[in-house]
């Protein structure tokens, strides 16, 4: 990869409101976690067909299809705060409400399928919004550290933590993950709107602007950047790959590895703890091979691990194969993070963030109901080797970005992403 961006020698200050967006995004993934963890085990327990399992993850993912661009331009158009702390406040309220739907016992897929996809269009402008904020709470130098830092902090509150509680709120109940959800989603609205960040300064619109244009003008300063291109390619595959292992990876489990929910937990909590030595070790590992070819190696590394996850019929096995995936899975994600918001000029972050996540998450929904179509006709391990195929193809896809470009590289160390 041409652009490895300047070594990440400094770390963010806790100071600032670094410290409290860290503590909001950790909440949040604690209780995403719950909720992540318990909706396949509700949805296993509602029905028996892998395509309607399948589909509660594939509408989980359309909505950055349906929204995605416009989430990103109306986040470059707002206060990046304000609109994080109301959409969290929403998600809230409505799984409160879902938590309740369970307790009295009217679960049922399609609310599952509504529910995700609800909470999934709110996320839309939510991520677009948190990831052109971080740029104002941190210096440039320590924008790798801060995404290291905050995806590290989300897994250890998301698996290692929340995957065992998830084991804990169950026996209080079905809804009770839903209600914990709920609760981590407003108490992480309060923290992000107790952050005292200047309102984002913006050069004043031209006049005639609207959103279709600044949606456009995204696009088209992702296309014009072969790096950031090559990346969101890459990621597009392999996100076809990771939408069919996550619709059927319960399958995976309980059913070809006959391992039950207690296996389904181990699995979880190996993945999160593959992720987390990930986020320590990301610093030194993108220090020795430089961001894009750290991206490279990790997609050559986790498809050696779906192979596994395939192929051999042991949990010891599938549990290894899944810390490696986590490992290099969490090199990827802190890389391809960083490389758009040091690429991205300053102003446009929002909407270039919304067409890279739009365009790589595109396969998501189909990659699910694939998973699910080939757990159906040829077994609950077919959707991993399935998803091996695609990250092979992303690898491949990423090798025109490894030759030299001086122009990107310039522009990189040049342009300023700071929003306020």
């Amino acid at each position: 990869m041409a652009v490895v961006g300047s070594a990440e020698v400094r770390a963010p200050a806790w100071r600032g409101g670094f410290g409290r967006l860290w503590s909001a995004a950790v909440l949040s993934g604690f209780g995403d976690a719950l909720r992540t963890a318990a909706l396949p085990l509700l949805a296993v327990a509602l029905t028996d067909d892998p395509l309607l399992i399948a589909a509660v993850t594939a509408c989980g993912y359309l909505p950055w299809l349906l929204f995605g661009l416009l989430g990103g331009a109306v986040a470059d158009r707002v206060d990046q705060r304000r609109a994080m702390w109301t959409v969290d406040t929403v998600r809230g309220l409505l799984v409160a409400v879902f938590a309740v739907a369970v307790a009295l016992g009217h679960a049922s897929i399609a609310l599952l399928i509504a529910l995700s996809f609800v909470l999934t269009t709110l996320q839309t402008l939510f991520d677009n919004a948190a990831t052109a904020l971080l740029p104002a709470l941190v210096d440039r130098e320590a924008l790798g550290s801060a995404n290291a830092r905050l995806l590290t902090g989300q897994r250890v509150a998301g698996g290692l933590l929340g995957g065992p509680a998830v084991a804990v709120l169950l026996a209080m109940g079905t809804a009770a993950p839903f209600a914990a959800d709920a609760v981590t989603y407003l108490v992480a609205a309060a923290l992000v709107a107790s952050l005292r960040t200047a309102p984002p300064r913006r050069e004043a619109r031209p006049v005639g602007s609207t959103l279709r244009r600044e949606i456009a003008e995204g696009l088209r300063t992702l296309a014009r950047d072969r790096v950031l291109r090559a990346l969101c390619t890459a990621t597009a595959l392999c996100n076809i790959g990771m939408g069919a292992l996550v619709a059927t990876l319960v399958l995976l489990v309980t059913r070809w590895l006959d391992a039950g929910p207690a296996g389904y937990a181990a699995a979880a909590t190996a993945y999160t703890a593959g992720g987390l030595a990930g986020g320590l070790a990301h610093r030194r590992f993108a220090a020795r091979t430089g961001r894009g070819r750290a991206v490279l190696i990790a997609g050559v590394a986790q498809t050696a691990a779906l192979v596994v996850m395939g192929s051999v019929r042991s949990l010891a096995a599938l549990t290894a194969a899944l810390a490696v995936f986590g490992f290099m899975g969490m090199v990827w994600n802190v890389g391809t993070t960083t490389l758009t918001q040091e690429r991205s000029p300053a102003g446009t972050l929002g909407r270039v963030s919304a067409a890279f996540r739009t365009l790589a998450v595109a396969g998501a929904p189909v990659g699910a109901l694939l998973g699910g179509a080939v757990a159906a006709a040829w077994g609950p391990n077919g959707p991993a080797l399935l998803a091996a195929a695609f990250f092979a193809l992303s690898v491949t896809a990423l090798i025109p970005a490894r030759e030299p470009e001086t122009e990107g590289s310039s522009r990189t160390a040049a342009t300023d992403t700071r929003t306020g």
